[in-house]
């Protein structure tokens, strides 16, 4: 098909262009959204399948998350070599590689690699699709348009775990990478018509190949020192020397930003303070949120024990909920002040996950369900507003890489966030462990009442005299293990609600830049 800019697709297709523009957007987005959580209910089955631990299954997820951030920065540069058409279709065709290698693997290697390749696809997909819905609709429907958009990247996520533990429950674990298949399909072939396309230039753009490597280095050696620093000790010399090596290259990788022609990040986007400020409310909203889609199906299937799809069904309620709030919260932004939307947003994110401190394993289902609908909302009420504010900072060109640096920022506070959450959670667990074991001691009543309650059990079940000492013994340490196992979820929830409230600090910021009057010298070129 020959070159087409925005501009001649309205032409062709006249007003309704902006529709299928979206369509063809969401579409693309919400395939790596999607993919992003179906895992995360099947995390039991592949532990057991690969003999991998908590810290070691939750990489699934956040290295997903970091190759997403990866993938943000290649994003503006394909659009730039490639435009928008082919740089879609090129990014889906990789993520249905991945979803290959994974539902296929037979090792622990080949299905990380296999979603560290649809993360980095993935990475490339949500940009690039807010950047174009963001330019399809007119002024003042901007945040109109931010919330469509935002709908299908926080409703796919929320259904995935659904879906994801529908397959497990019909089939097995393999087949929940093949859940987005349809959609990616179906995305290509809307890309190849409804996507603004550009001649491929005779000279590729220059891409910083040196940036890229120093980031991944950074990535791998944090998150994989978080993940093995409890099982390998914090201070062995292979944990020392990965937060050693992702520390340098952190450094090194913001350096390259800042002094090269052409970064990866364009640092000087965040010099604009209602940018960077929205750009903080992103990450610690997200840092939030990511790390609740893997915390909620890990909780109550090892506490509650849930199956895999009624732990996905919990999300169901609230997904359907963000089908009303996102266009609505999108609507409001255009008329009331966005700091009164992001306000309420994070104080609903950090009472639901104040809320869910308090769960243990006698909490009812429908009662887990009341608190993901406040945590929804919360995410409703400050995507599509931040997203908005963000953008609307920025000269318009200058949107591509706006959009590219804030969902950098954003899938980077998931990242950290959920691999940190689950990191203190490994420590509070034998902490609360530890604590239990020594109150079990000869002297304490209400444990030789519950040995000799047991004991007696044994022995009413016929349980051999020589068997039911250590086998009471062991069931106490059951018990003491979900004890401790319940308390250190409820202290990440903690956590979790106070990451969520921290955003507060500089989304008061950002309320303040917005109500400051344009200096004459912007004003006049804004207006221009």
């Amino acid at each position: 098909m020959p070159a087409e800019n925005l501009d001649a697709l309205f032409r062709r297709y006249g007003p309704a262009y902006r529709w299928l523009a979206t369509i063809t957007c969401v579409m693309g987005a919400m395939t790596g959204g999607l993919a992003s959580t179906t895992v995360n209910v099947a995390f039991p089955d592949l532990m057991g399948a690969f003999g991998l631990g908590r810290d070691q299954a939750q990489l699934l997820s956040t290295g997903y998350f970091a190759s997403q951030t990866l993938g943000m920065l290649l994003s503006a540069w394909m659009i730039k070599a490639f435009g928008e058409r082919i740089a879609n279709i090129v990014a889906l065709s990789l993520f249905l590689l991945g979803a290959a290698m994974s539902g296929l693997a037979i090792d622990t290697v080949t299905l990380i690699v296999g979603r560290v390749t649809q993360g980095v696809s993935a990475g490339v997909l949500q940009p690039l699709g807010m950047a174009v819905v963001f330019s399809v609709f007119p002024e003042g429907r901007k945040s109109l348009s931010m919330g469509i958009f935002a709908t299908g990247m926080v409703i796919a996520p929320t259904l995935g775990p659904t879906l994801g533990g529908l397959a497990i429950d019909i089939f097995n674990w393999r087949y929940i990478f093949l859940l987005t298949l349809p959609t990616a399909f179906a995305a290509m072939v809307l890309s190849a018509f409804f996507l603004p396309s550009r001649p491929i230039p005779r000279f590729l753009p220059k891409f910083d190949f040196l940036g890229v490597g120093l980031l991944a280095v950074a990535l791998v050696g944090l998150l994989l020192g978080f993940s093995y620093g409890q099982r390998l000790g914090w201070t062995s010399n292979d944990i020392l020397i990965l937060f050693a090596l992702g520390t340098v290259c952190c450094v090194g990788f913001i350096y390259r930003q800042i002094t090269i022609a052409e970064p990866l990040v364009n640092l000087k986007l965040f010099t604009n303070m209602q940018f960077t400020a929205a750009a903080l409310i992103a990450f610690f909203t997200e840092c939030a949120f990511l790390s609740s889609t893997i915390m909620l199906p890990l909780f109550v299937q090892q506490i509650q024990g849930f199956t895999p799809l009624y732990s996905g069904l919990l999300l169901v309620p609230s997904g359907l909920l963000m089908l009303v709030l996102f266009p609505l919260s999108g609507r409001l932004g255009d008329i009331l002040p966005a700091q009164y939307l992001v306000y309420a947003g994070l104080l609903s994110y950090s009472f639901s996950f104040a809320l869910m401190a308090t769960m243990d394993v006698n909490t009812p289902f429908w009662t887990v369900v009341i608190f993901t609908l406040f945590m929804r909302a919360g995410s409703a009420f400050t995507r599509p507003v931040t997203n908005a504010t963000a953008l609307s900072s920025l000269p318009k060109d200058q949107i591509h890489q706006g959009s590219s640096s804030l969902n950098f920022t954003r899938k980077l506070g998931g990242a950290v966030g959920a691999n940190a959450v689950i990191v203190f959670l490994e420590l509070r667990i034998p902490f609360h462990g530890d604590a239990f074991v020594s109150l079990q001691t000869s002297v304490n009543q209400t444990s030789r009442e519950l040995r000799d309650a047991i004991v007696r059990l044994f022995t009413e079940a016929g349980v051999p005299e020589v068997a039911r000492e250590s086998a009471a013994l062991q069931f106490m340490g059951d018990v003491i293990l979900a004890q401790a196992s319940t308390r250190g979820f409820q202290d990440a929830f903690t956590i979790l609600a106070i990451m969520a409230f921290l955003a507060i600090i500089p989304a008061m910021y950002m309320a303040r830049l917005m109500k400051k009057p344009a200096p004459p010298a912007k004003a006049a070129k804004a207006a221009a």
